[in-house]
């Protein structure tokens, strides 16, 4: 799988582009020309926690409705974070990909054809939770009592042994649970192996 982004195409084949914001300074001055702030970004009500939450429609506001582009999604999150945009080859397909950074890391992850809608969203933020509680972190025994039914070994043993679990109440929402195993990676881990993995990742998905 190949990511494509708009900046140092030459050297990486990959390019970002970055929204407004960074570079410049909250003072008006600090920046030349036309600045656009998201006030509700600035709410003390945003300082003390996320409000999104993940749920069978989608993260937020955000939905399969919502059109896959920087300003539409920048627009769902109310401007909590810095958003850079590209494309990806998957399966032969290209696809757009919008990534939400905070401290230059990685929080959000938005797919979707181009000029088309958002059909998936990966999300790497510990301080969201689904509308049922769980967060990257929650135990895989906190949700599941045994794999069977509703989890599958993951295709990537890459960086680290991962199973992925549908949501006991959507199934467009599942959990990437990591962990710790010996065993071999086509294998899928036995039920008390798992009960001490925990969520590192969350995945809506249109369909």
């Amino acid at each position: 799988m190949d990511k494509f982004f708009a900046s140092n195409v030459f050297s990486k084949q990959r390019i970002f582009m970055v929204s407004g914001l960074v570079g410049c300074s909250l003072l008006l001055t600090a920046c030349a020309g036309t600045m656009r702030i998201s006030w509700p970004s600035l709410s003390p009500f945003n300082w003390f926690g996320s409000s999104l939450k993940v749920s069978d429609q989608g993260l937020g506001e955000i939905s399969r409705q919502t059109n896959m582009t920087q300003s539409a999604i920048e627009q769902g999150l109310d401007g909590k974070y810095r958003l850079r945009s590209g494309m990806e080859t998957k399966d032969g397909k290209l696809t757009s990909i919008i990534q939400g950074m905070e401290d230059n890391q990685v929080k959000l992850e938005f797919y979707g054809l181009d000029k088309g809608k958002v059909n998936r969203i990966d999300i790497l933020d510990s301080n969201i939770k689904t509308v049922w509680g769980t967060k990257i972190g929650t135990p895989f025994s906190d949700l599941y009592d045994k794999a069977y039914g509703a989890c599958q070994r993951s295709d990537d043993f890459s960086a680290q042994p991962t199973v992925i679990c549908t949501a006991p109440q959507s199934q467009h929402v599942s959990y990437v649970f990591s962990g710790t195993w010996d065993g071999q990676k086509e294998f899928m881990p036995a039920d008390d192996i798992l009960k001490e993995w925990k969520v590192s990742k969350i995945i809506w998905k249109a369909s």
